[in-house]
């Protein structure tokens, strides 16, 4: 075994592990990511601090881990399109469509979160630059799928990909969205949509 490669953990650690997980995110849902300690976490536990750090290096890692789990289900309303059937060009729409309404959701409804993912955005934590990479990939498979049905032109499905993620940032980076409270973010996912699919055509 590689020395660097850490043990897999036991079923009965791997369900501690997101059992802090779990109730970390709930205080961070009512306290706030920065608020939270870890001596919160413990104690909605009945642990103590030490036995969490076997778990967690650090409060740092909590945060990823909770940043991971905010960011995976953006990540299916990406992947939830790309995997369906139908025309590309329809699929592209649903997906700047429910994108853009997520993450008005988490930015209005659900301020801790949108804090943390801010935090999280600014700071280039990795779980920010994984997520971009696999909604990237998500995006380039519904370009792809569209190419195969003739209705895009042949360019390179991957940096098409994202590119057209990055025109999603008007609408998609929680504090871009937080300076556009006047601004129909509907209209403005849709319109965005549509200049993408002029420029993706055959």
């Amino acid at each position: 075994m590689n020395q660097m490669t850490a043990p897999p953990l036991s079923a009965r650690a791997e369900a501690t592990r997101a059992s802090i997980v779990v109730t970390a995110e709930q205080l961070f849902r009512s306290l706030g990511y920065q608020k939270t300690t870890v001596a919160d976490i413990a104690r909605a536990l009945h642990m103590s601090s030490a036995n969490i750090y076997r778990f967690f290096p650090s409060k740092a890692a909590i945060n990823e881990a909770i940043c991971e789990r905010v960011l995976a289900e953006l990540e299916e309303v990406a992947w939830a399109e790309a995997r369906r059937d139908g025309p590309a060009a329809e699929r592209m729409r649903a997906l700047f469509a429910a994108t853009q309404a997520r993450i008005q959701d988490i930015c209005f409804t659900e301020r801790r979160m949108h804090d943390m993912i801010s935090a999280a955005m600014a700071e280039n934590w990795p779980a920010i630059e994984a997520y971009i990479r696999r909604v990237d990939g998500a995006i380039a498979a519904i370009i792809a799928d569209g190419q195969r049905q003739g209705s895009f032109a042949a360019l390179d499905a991957e940096q098409a990909g994202h590119l057209v993620h990055a025109c999603m940032i008007c609408f998609a980076h929680p504090t871009v969205v937080e300076q556009c409270l006047e601004d129909d973010l509907p209209r403005l996912a849709a319109e965005m949509a549509e200049f993408v699919l002029r420029a993706l055509r055959a």
